[in-house]
């Protein structure tokens, strides 16, 4: 567990290291290169879990379960938004069940923390809630992940999973959504892609997710502008900083829904 410098969570905690490349926005995800490095200075649960593909660092496919990190967040006393897996995917086809079950077991443990899981598999996410898990944690926030329209159908796996909170994150942002649905679905977050291969975000995609939240009365979190800015410029992302129509968007689900599914 580390505290974490993401706007929307208070720290991370990452039973399982290693994932795969799903689709697009996978492309120039932070953690294969942060995995190369933690091998490099010898931090054994993240070797030999990347490869090189020409001059980028790509997963290779290995996905380890770290059982001896299970009971880290029993150790924060003090409630926290805790990111499940920021460095991989807890319903990657290579986490068994059981190890997913464990996870489940220490935030129904812990009930003073918030847990925020985010995958690109939403429908084995949805598969298994439904038929492994006996109840809807409060504590527990389980969303998915949309850069594009041609991924849109995760929204839909998403909607069909019982659980307290649905988020939905739309980063990187890297082409339009379209009228996805919202319904059901309480947090939005959106952000643009940083990093040196970083692609553009256009401001009319991040309209057309605002118009949709206020539609359907979804909570909407602007994370970053990224390495683009909103005048379609480039520089560091600190300068584009998180500004969107003039403000700063916060906005947290309401932590009072208890509904089992659309």
């Amino acid at each position: 567990m580390a505290e974490s410098a993401i706007e929307w969570t208070d720290a991370t905690w990452n039973p399982v290291a290693g994932c795969s490349i799903m689709s697009a926005g996978c492309t120039n995800c932070y953690a294969m290169e942060m995995a190369r490095r933690l091998q490099a200075i010898g931090v054994e649960k993240y070797a030999g879990l990347t490869r090189r593909s020409g001059n980028r660092t790509v997963w290779n496919g290995i996905v380890r379960e770290d059982w001896a990190a299970l009971d880290v967040p029993t150790r924060w006393k003090k409630p926290k938004k805790i990111f499940v897996n920021s460095m991989s995917d807890l319903f990657h086809e290579g986490v068994s069940d059981a190890f997913i079950l464990a996870v489940w077991n220490v935030m129904r443990a812990t009930p003073r923390h918030h847990y925020q899981i985010l995958t690109k598999r939403p429908d084995r996410m949805q598969n298994f809630v439904r038929t492994k898990v006996s109840s809807t944690l409060a504590n527990v926030w389980l969303g998915t992940s949309i850069e594009n329209k041609a991924v849109a159908w995760r929204g839909d796996n998403l909607r069909g999973v019982p659980a307290s909170i649905r988020f939905i994150s739309f980063e990187p942002l890297i082409g339009s959504v379209g009228a996805i649905d919202l319904t059901g679905i309480h947090w939005a977050i959106v952000g643009g892609e940083s990093g040196h291969s970083a692609r553009p975000i256009r401001e009319e995609w991040i309209d057309e997710i605002y118009e949709l939240c206020t539609r359907y009365g979804t909570a909407f979190f602007f994370k970053q502008w990224g390495a683009w800015g909103a005048d379609n410029k480039r520089r560091p992302k600190k300068a584009n900083g998180r500004l969107y129509r003039g403000e700063f968007w916060d906005q947290m689900p309401k932590t009072t829904h208890t509904d089992q599914g659309a």
